[in-house]
């Protein structure tokens, strides 16, 4: 049940989805009383949770725990009651969910026989992993037969992100230097805007929901959007936030910049389609261009500048990038095969979850 801390809907909790983000969600709204033994025992049942699940990327429970796990990191999060951002137990418990996602990860996504060597290498790697978003499915499908219905639950999936876009992966600019550095630096001011608060993309996506009738508070849609959406989210963010796996923050940002104009192109199409104007369209016209531009920056100079810098760095620099392409794959297929099949993509909605 959501729990409700006053009148103010900022102020309300998300619905748990199992016992362990319900027990998680009493902790952090300070409606359980909480000691260390109380921790202990909310790590067990991570434990148990881990060791029982079928899939860990499409587990309800476990993905909402450790998404609200990192939001702890960002906010806002007014639902919370007091300050929970390190504590060690919580740690401890991100770090359980942490290294079984990770050990799935690379399952599904192992290293390549032969690894590129230096970066002009590492970068044509990653211009070819990504070649196939020159026919991107699910925005080629939404271009000429998303209906408005559909075109709403698409903003609702990625507010999730969206709303915190380049957040994640500016975590790794303090533990990058020389060109990389400045590579990332150069791709994440043009996302924060250039100095401009009204164009940080952020920002404009929030102009989207508005001007499409929704709510452009992060995580306002939280409840509705399924477990292979925050896995999504959840991956860059155990990236970002562990300075071993900064190769992997780099590869994960190339991969995402560079399979990123081609479809926005095919998104603004879909919205311009129905009637929609520049209102709702500028986001995705915006990174038409700027994406173009920053998969270059990506795959060439922050990239290929780490693997030149550090060479130890490219195997997981590969890493990240064969993963976001795997998680961002399941995430569009399972609304490609929703919409085609007349469904709901959206948790508790008919013919959703």
């Amino acid at each position: 049940m959501t729990t409700r801390l006053t009148d103010d809907p900022i102020r309300t909790a998300p619905n748990a989805r199992g016992p362990v983000s319900d027990t998680l969600i009493g902790v952090l709204t300070g409606a359980r009383q909480t000691t260390d033994a109380n921790l202990v025992e909310l790590a067990g049942s991570v434990a148990s949770a881990l060791q029982a699940t079928d899939d860990l990327l499409f587990d309800e429970d476990l993905q909402l725990t450790l998404y609200l796990l990192y939001v702890l990191h960002y906010g806002p999060a007014e639902f919370v009651e007091g300050d929970w951002e390190w504590n060690p137990q919580l740690i401890g418990i991100r770090h359980l969910i942490e290294r079984q996602l990770e050990e799935e990860l690379r399952l599904h996504n192992p290293s390549p026989t032969t690894l590129p060597v230096n970066g002009e290498e590492v970068a044509e790697t990653l211009f070819s992993m990504t070649a196939d978003a020159a026919q991107p499915t699910l925005a080629t499908w939404m271009a000429r037969h998303a209906t408005v219905d559909q075109l709403r639950e698409f903003l609702i999936h990625r507010s999730i992100y969206t709303l915190r876009e380049a957040d994640p992966h500016t975590w790794a600019i303090p533990r990058l230097r020389g060109r990389a550095k400045a590579a990332l630096v150069e791709i994440q001011s043009d996302e924060y805007g250039g100095g401009r608060p009204e164009r940080i993309h952020a920002e404009i996506f929030a102009q989207t929901l508005r001007s499409f009738g929704l709510d452009d508070r992060p995580d306002a849609y939280l409840d509705v959007v399924p477990a292979v959406i925050l896995s999504s989210v959840n991956t860059m963010n155990f990236f970002g936030l562990n300075r071993r796996l900064r190769g992997a923050t780099i590869g994960h940002l190339a991969a995402f910049e560079m399979t990123s104009s081609i479809p926005n192109k095919y998104y603004s199409r879909a919205f311009a389609r129905l009637g929609y104007g520049e209102d709702v369209t500028w986001y995705f016209d915006e990174h038409v261009e700027a994406d173009a531009v920053h998969e270059q920056i990506a795959g060439r100079d922050l990239a290929g500048g780490a693997a030149d810098d550090d060479p130890r760095l490219i195997a997981d620099i590969v890493f990240g990038a064969s993963a976001c392409l795997f998680v961002d794959d399941l995430a569009g297929q399972l609304m490609h095969d929703r919409w085609t099949n007349g469904q709901s993509a959206l948790r508790n909605s008919p013919g959703g979850e």
